[in-house]
């Protein structure tokens, strides 16, 4: 059979919710997004998530599924004048879906035109984005609209979509198809659904007019290799290009940070979105041990909120160069990290009573407050006393990292505490 020209993800695209893959915390037989759609009570929403999990998907599902008119605008190509025509028509007995893809990338002007019609439950409003709407979506919008987290695809969803690519797509259908590994088809996917199956499909097409093929890790990755495609800030290498950015500021070396900064400026990222992923790095991989790193990175996203393109490529340069060139230490990272684990497992320890709060005579009297000692009484403003509850008490969760700066906490640290943590 003749390969038709519409891509592989394309012609896979799901038709009802049952043959969806993946998000079973969100579309499982208990999920609360089932739920909304079996019950036609579908919230004004964003789904955030990264590329291809089936975002436009999900979107064109729920239409379907409850009957509603369909609208689509991506937020790179429409403006105010597209939404107001759009809202300018008539709706049916339920308010029509209207699906933005990209919404992050609308101003505030633009989002600011959604929000009556939301409000006034005008439409339904389906916002993708791969960016936290927590910083990309005006906090009015967002506390009217319900957000629901899209996961990347792991292994088992992975495997599913290629067998369903093979047993129902009609091209794939007539081959005989068998994997040695699936190990470089997984890999380079990135846990993305539309990647993996474009990739599987220029496998097969790089072995030409045959119905026995055999698809191995190292014809893969040939394959990709020779395929490379474009860095684009909608999907594809986007995570690719920021994951090197980012490792060659860890790595300490400004030459990689600035070329893959440079790859994102050519292809027209978002200045804001890679100053914030500095800042982000500033306290993840730098923290104490340079802490003017966060000051840089966070003067340098107001600097270019302030000044815009092109200018700001220069501070974003600067900076760049500056947190590659900077001791480096995840110290705080990994100790929140453990926190947040111990958080989890000993969730059920109450609050040692000698630092509860005791607003009420009554709360005094049952010994909220007792015997805390206020630092500021005592000499060098320290005082010696139990901050943990008992259970886990002497738990290290911070180490000072092997630099200057950390070296100076650590002396501190020996100094107030001694043995009690193992500094």
């Amino acid at each position: 059979m003749t390969l038709v020209n519409t891509p592989l993800a394309e012609r896979l695209r799901p038709r009802n919710l049952d043959d969806y893959v993946g998000q079973e915390k969100l579309l499982g037989p208990n999920g609360p997004l089932r739920r909304a759609i079996l019950q036609n009570t579908i919230p004004s929403m964003i789904l955030w998530g990264p590329p291809g999990v089936g975002k436009t998907t999900l979107a064109l599902l729920m239409a379907e599924a409850t009957k509603r008119q369909f609208h689509n605008l991506s937020a790179i190509s429409s403006g105010v004048k597209d939404l107001r025509e759009i809202l300018s028509r008539p709706s049916g007995l339920f308010p029509p879906i209207l699906f933005i893809d990209e919404i992050h990338r609308y101003n505030k002007s633009q989002q600011d035109a959604l929000l009556g019609a939301v409000e006034r439950g005008q439409v339904t409003l389906i916002g993708a984005t791969t960016e936290n709407p927590s910083f990309e979506i005006n906090s009015a919008l967002l506390s009217r609209c319900q957000v629901y987290i899209l996961e990347a695809f792991g292994e088992i969803e992975l495997k599913q979509l290629i067998t369903r690519a093979i047993d129902k797509d009609p091209w794939l259908k007539g081959k005989n198809i068998t994997f040695t590994s699936y190990d470089a088809l997984l890999r380079l996917s990135g846990g993305d659904g539309r990647k993996l199956l474009n990739l599987l499909e220029l496998v097969v097409l790089g072995k030409g007019e045959v119905d026995e093929i055999e698809i191995t890790d190292e014809w893969v990755t040939d394959v990709a290799q020779q395929n490379i495609a474009r860095y684009d800030k909608s999907g594809e290498q986007h995570y690719d290009i920021i994951s090197a950015f980012i490792k060659s500021l860890r790595g300490s070396d400004p030459n990689g940070a600035v070329y893959w900064m440079a790859r994102m400026i050519v292809a027209g990222e978002d200045p804001a979105f890679i100053a914030r992923r500095m800042l982000i790095m500033a306290s993840e991989d730098i923290g104490n041990a340079n802490p003017t790193a966060m000051i840089m990175a966070n003067a340098c996203m107001q600097a270019v909120n302030v000044i815009g393109y092109p200018e700001c490529r220069i501070i974003l340069s600067q900076v760049a160069i500056y947190l590659a060139t900077s001791p480096k230490s995840n110290a705080s990272y990994l100790a929140i990290a453990d926190a947040i684990e111990a958080a989890k497992n000993t969730a059920h320890l109450p609050v040692p009573l000698h630092l509860r709060n005791a607003p009420t005579k009554l709360m005094k009297q049952i010994g909220y407050g007792k015997d805390y000692k206020y630092s500021h009484d005592f000499e060098g403003n320290f005082a010696k006393q139990a901050f943990l509850p008992d259970e886990i008490k002497g738990s290290k969760f911070f180490e000072p990292g092997p630099n200057a700066r950390e070296e100076e906490i650590r002396k501190k640290l020996q100094q107030w505490w001694g043995d009690w943590y193992g500094y």
